[in-house]
């Protein structure tokens, strides 16, 4: 009887020890897998952060444009949803206020497209029900600030060309954990090694603007996704000659939402002049 218990009693020792030691895996896993993270190659990891919204699909997405030159400050912010498979986006874009407090325009919907950006409600003499399209290779920025919203897969492409960055820490955006990146990119490096669709206009982003080096601040989820991204560039407006500084900010959420976005026909583009303002 007594070397029955004595059996009993090592069975049962032995059985905890081993949930003992699986509290512990458990435990300490979390802090291992962010030692891992922590040492991976920030570079590297951000080179691939646009392949992994390839892999997510979709997602909703906002945006907010940040522009100061001398003393005006003005914010234009969009919203809408994104295709990462199909490079597909279609937003609604807010103009700021104009110094009356009266808005400058309704808001204007935009269509992103591989080398395209598509504008309804443009105004300037353009009718009601037509678009406006512009090829994003034509423009000095590559379409990364014309538009009041930088494209969302043109800002995480912009990342392939990360030349330095640091890995700044854990926290939180809108309650999901994030992994929070600093660094800078070059322009005609992503040019190099985007995707079809933007090479073209990162290659003219990486000409146009005042220095092709972008600072970034770029927060990931557990799964490698961008759910913020901001970017700072600077260029030369082309008419006062002064600098423009332009703070680019895209918020990444709901991923695998469904976008249904089709381009317009080609009838339903706009043809005419388009007045100056």
């Amino acid at each position: 009887m007594a070397e029955r218990q004595r059996r009993q009693w090592r069975t049962a020792a032995g059985v905890a020890g081993l949930m003992v030691c699986a509290c512990a895996t458990g435990c300490s896993g979390g802090a291992a897998a962010e030692d891992a993270r922590a040492s991976a190659d920030p570079v590297e990891t951000l080179h691939r952060a646009a392949d992994r919204l390839v892999d997510a699909g979709t997602s909703q997405a906002r945006t907010s444009m940040e522009m100061a030159t001398g003393g005006t400050r003005v914010t234009i912010r969009g919203e809408g949803v994104y295709d990462f498979s199909r490079q597909l986006g279609r937003l609604e874009v807010q103009l700021p206020q104009d110094p009356a407090g009266t808005p400058d325009h309704r808001s204007i919907t935009e269509l992103l497209a591989p080398g395209a950006l598509f504008m309804k409600n443009r105004g300037a003499g353009v009718p009601a029900d037509k678009w406006v399209r512009v090829d994003t290779a034509t423009l000095s920025d590559g379409n990364l600030v014309t538009g009041g919203a930088t494209d969302p897969y043109a800002a995480a492409e912009l990342l392939r060309g990360t030349r330095t960055a640091t890995y700044a820490g854990e926290t939180e955006v809108a309650g999901t954990p994030v992994r929070h990146y600093r660094g800078t990119a070059d322009l005609a490096d992503a040019a190099q090694d985007a995707s079809e669709g933007n090479q073209k206009a990162l290659a003219a982003a990486a000409k146009g603007f005042a220095t092709a080096s972008v600072p970034f601040d770029v927060y990931l989820d557990d799964q490698g996704r961008i759910r913020k991204i901001r970017h700072r560039f600077s260029f030369v407006n082309g008419q006062q000659k002064n600098t423009v500084a332009v703070a680019s900010t895209t918020l990444l959420y709901d991923f695998g939402t469904p976008v249904d976005v089709e381009l317009p026909e080609a009838g339903d583009i706009y043809a005419g002049r388009i007045a100056e303002e």
